[in-house]
């Protein structure tokens, strides 16, 4: 009766144990679930490159054009130098322009504080942000964002007496 009492104790131990670690690799799992879902929720916003975080509103980039001293890169992906200090790239929907941006990029480092902008048309249509932001991703920046101009340069920043370059 020990031995039957020993061995159904030490089957009860180890079929807890099983169990719990079954409890633990599901837990797990869930977790790993809930990062990726996170850092996938993060990473497209709408199916889009950039997330909610990495849009800079033109007021915001106007105020550190005035008031910062950080080198800040600015690039011009289709509007030309409009925005001061900007560097005009050409129009990354083509391959050329997008291979421009590239050498520029290659140059600096990936923690460099980055913002692109095109402002040609409405985000839903402009043909060079796409690129260009997704070039900086697969290039792993870590510091760039997009500078939200929702319909164009002409309305979201010159109409509102934001500061122009030269």
């Amino acid at each position: 009766m020990n031995k039957f009492f020993y061995a159904a104790t030490c089957f009860l131990v180890l079929f807890t144990g099983a169990c719990k670690n079954e409890v633990n690799e599901q837990r797990i799992s869930n977790n790993e679930v809930l990062e990726k879902q996170e850092k996938t929720e993060n990473l497209a916003t709408n199916g889009e490159p950039w997330t909610k975080q990495q849009l800079l509103e033109p007021r915001d980039l106007a105020h550190l054009i005035k008031n910062s001293e950080d080198s800040l890169m600015i690039f011009s992906l289709g509007a030309g130098n409009i925005i001061p200090g900007s560097k005009d790239t050409g129009p990354s929907g083509e391959t050329q322009s997008l291979n421009n941006l590239k050498k520029e990029l290659e140059l600096l480092p990936k923690d460099t504080e980055i913002v692109i902008y095109c402002g040609c048309c409405p985000f839903d249509i402009c043909p060079n942000i796409r690129p260009a932001f997704s070039l900086l991703n697969e290039m792993q920046f870590t510091n760039h964002q997009l500078l939200n101009l929702r319909d164009n340069i002409k309305v979201d920043w010159l109409d509102k007496g934001y500061p122009v370059g030269n």
